[in-house]
């Protein structure tokens, strides 16, 4: 993925977002995440690079954001400057569940607590986004960290140097993909 356009000028995220990721969500190997946390706070929660889905050319069968029977992230509503009423999110608060055409289902997870903002109800007409454009359009939720835990919100994630390190070391021991 591209980090420039064709001048050599940062791309928006990489001009106004510092990237964190998390990686081997609930230990299911390259189940990694990006977590783009602008200084205003707010985070718009992405998969990685390295994510399966991103991978061997894989299809997107369906996104659902409904959780359980009684928990569907659609059904968020935030109102006014502070954002009354969004959902509170813990670390690993389902957001939705991506199912591939080869029958592979994934989760995609908060990674940071905080209120969630908004859902990317764009990537369920148009799956293809979360391929195509996964830092940008097809992002998955955006997410809001209560102030106080604003500057704490990314211990225990990766920053981008970490990130690459895991990586190289992935394709070290494993020259396959995940």
């Amino acid at each position: 993925m591209a980090t420039e356009n064709q001048q050599g000028a940062p791309s928006v995220v990489d001009r106004y977002y510092t990237r964190w990721y998390k990686t081997d969500l609930k230990s299911k190997p390259c189940e990694d995440q990006c977590v783009l946390q602008h200084s205003n706070r707010i985070c718009v929660i992405t998969l990685a690079e390295s994510h399966p889905i991103l991978q061997n050319g894989r299809q997107i069968k369906s996104i659902n954001y409904q959780i359980s029977a009684n928990c569907s992230r659609l059904q968020n509503k935030v109102s006014g400057k502070s954002k009354r009423g969004g959902q509170f999110l813990t670390e690993l608060a389902p957001l939705c569940r991506i199912t591939c055409t080869d029958g592979e289902e994934y989760t995609v997870f908060s990674c940071i607590r905080g209120r969630l903002l908004e859902v990317n109800e764009d990537i369920l007409t148009n799956p293809s986004l979360l391929q195509e454009k996964p830092s940008t359009e097809g992002y998955i939720a955006v997410v809001l960290p209560k102030f106080e835990e604003s500057k704490s919100v990314t211990q225990g994630l990766l920053t981008q140097t970490e990130y690459e390190d895991i990586l190289s070391k992935r394709r070290s021991t494993n020259p396959e993909p995940c």
